[in-house]
């Protein structure tokens, strides 16, 4: 390996000081994106479709279908919800995880990679994003870190 000397790891010096203020809001930007990226799915499915997503879960031979659809809505956006506020995150990411895991493996895997040809593309990274979270816990910046324990 080559020695390398260097006064700073980043092409500016003054960059140094930026990135160490901002290091601590990197996660809780994840944590918090990810929550919310999910609410919208389930709001769909809970206020505007519980039947069409039943309906399609039937289709592709998820039962009781009605029953996973309810669930899966309030996971969505409940979960979301918590994630984003730090609140139980793992209890929820974890429930995200198997859900975003259906969705790749069973649902979309079929249709090949790419997204735009309903392949696993998005809900893999969101399914991947969602099991590192489960990893991490709400972090320093969330309500979690002022509960006395963390599930």
């Amino acid at each position: 390996m080559i020695q390398v000397s260097r006064t700073s790891r980043h092409f500016s010096r003054k960059l140094d000081q930026i990135y160490e203020i901002l290091k601590p809001f990197s996660y809780p930007l994840i944590r918090i994106s990810a929550g919310l990226m999910m609410i919208p799915h389930g709001f769909g499915k809970i206020f505007g479709g519980i039947d069409g997503t039943a309906a399609f879960f039937k289709s592709v031979s998820i039962e009781p279908a009605y029953y996973f659809a309810w669930y899966v809505g309030l996971v969505e956006f409940v979960g979301g919800i918590f994630v984003a506020l730090g609140l139980l995150t793992r209890l929820f990411s974890l429930q995200l995880v198997i859900i975003l895991a259906v969705a790749t493996f069973y649902i979309h895997l079929p249709n090949g990679f790419l997204w735009i040809k309903g392949g696993y593309e998005y809900p893999l990274l969101w399914m991947l994003i969602m099991i590192a979270i489960t990893f991490r816990g709400g972090g320093t910046l969330s309500i979690d870190s002022q509960l006395p324990k963390e599930f």
